[in-house]
């Protein structure tokens, strides 16, 4: 029993006792009631009523998801009242809890019921394993091959890869250098004050050059890399995967990770430290302008000091974080994009997907090499 309005489902709880649902509890409106549930808190052994006179429209599938909350709330040791439901709708709620009733009393079948809050974080953890894992088996298949290709250079396909590094690499230039520009003058500003107050305004140099060069270049256009080029992969294959093209490519006999997946790795592999070093130079530029325009330093005295600071084992260390980053951008945006299913919103999820996990990876990575290059002293 469903009415033309498709406003989502909602479940609040304005007291202790008032539960209000309003909304389609319809298949298609459901998607965020389970955890609005879960943050439910009732009082044990005392009555709550259910407000439910701005339900719009009920299907069974949403009858069910209210039968199970209510028998939640009466394990709880809550006394449920609903108040207010339509006849046609109270109709269906009775005659899905009746089944659902016969269902709970056949042997070997278990009551359909929202998970308790420290169920939900195990199946969360062990969600996130088999994701783990899942992952570490695609980078293992992609290894191999990339073995397989490497070893048979004819089966290279460059044109892919100059594709995408224009795609990933050449186009992200202009927003990689602003944005690293208008970091080198934030670093430069912030520091202003303090080396103002010491008298030491030409330590601006070391201030700018090491923190550019060595942190904050590398991770920055990682980061702008992964919105961009990381999300982009995992839509592309998702999208592919939603309209079965990857399954085609399997039946015809093309590997999909020969074909969508190396490309884009070695691609990345290759542009993201030209664009590192793109974004060193834009910042250091960056906080020579704000030296010049807070501190007085003049650009020769600026680049004077600079390369008096600034070693090349600095320079190195920060270029060689790059194809690191690469490898975890490219990696899992691809891996998000092939665990896509369904419909359009799976390709959404993943993307976001991708995107947040890759970020995580890429500065969980530059810690492990911060302690790894104090650790060797470089």
């Amino acid at each position: 029993m469903t009415s033309p309005t498709s406003d989502p489902a909602v479940l609040t709880q304005s007291t202790p006792s008032l539960i209000s649902l309003s909304g389609a509890w319809t298949a298609r409106e459901l998607a965020a009631i389970v955890p609005q549930a879960r943050l439910l808190r009732v009082p044990g052994d005392a009555p709550v009523v259910a407000e439910c006179g701005r339900i719009t429209a009920l299907d069974t599938a949403g009858a069910w998801v209210l039968q199970s909350l209510l028998l939640r709330l009466q394990r709880d040791g809550a006394k449920v009242t609903l108040t207010n439901l339509a006849a046609p709708f109270e109709k269906l709620l009775a005659t899905v809890t009746s089944q659902a009733r016969e269902q709970s009393q056949r042997p070997g079948v278990v009551a359909a019921r929202i998970p308790g809050r420290l169920e939900a974080v195990g199946l969360r953890v062990a969600a996130a394993g088999e994701q783990l894992v899942a992952l570490l088996a695609f980078i293992g298949e992609s290894a191999v091959a990339l073995v397989r290709v490497i070893s048979h250079p004819r089966q290279i396909r460059w044109r892919p890869i100059a594709f995408n590094i224009r795609s990933g690499g050449l186009e992200a230039v202009p927003i990689v250098a602003l944005l690293s520009f208008m970091l080198g003058v934030v670093v430069a500003y912030q520091g202003a004050d303090q080396l103002r107050h010491y008298g030491a305004n030409i330590f601006v140099a070391d201030l700018v050059g090491l923190s550019i060069l060595r942190e904050f270049g590398p991770l920055i256009t990682a980061i702008i890399i992964a919105g961009r080029s990381g999300s982009a992969y995992a839509a592309q294959i998702g999208t592919m995967a939603v309209t079965e093209e990857i399954d085609a490519m399997r039946t015809l006999g093309i590997a999909p990770i020969e074909l969508l997946v190396l490309p884009k790795v070695i691609a990345l592999v290759i542009a993201l430290p030209l664009l590192t070093v793109c974004a060193d130079i834009a910042g250091v530029v960056g906080g020579m302008v704000m030296a010049k325009a807070q501190l007085d330093v003049g650009y020769p005295e600026f680049l004077d000091r600079f390369l008096k600071a600034i070693s090349v084992t600095s320079y190195v260390v920060g270029i060689g974080k790059a194809p690191v980053f690469a490898a975890i951008i490219s990696a899992v945006g691809c891996f998000q994009g092939f665990r896509t299913q369904g419909g359009a919103d799976s390709v959404g999820r993943q993307t976001t997907v991708a995107v947040v996990q890759t970020i995580f990876l890429v500065i969980v990575a530059d810690g492990l090499f911060s302690v790894a290059f104090s650790a060797l002293d470089l």
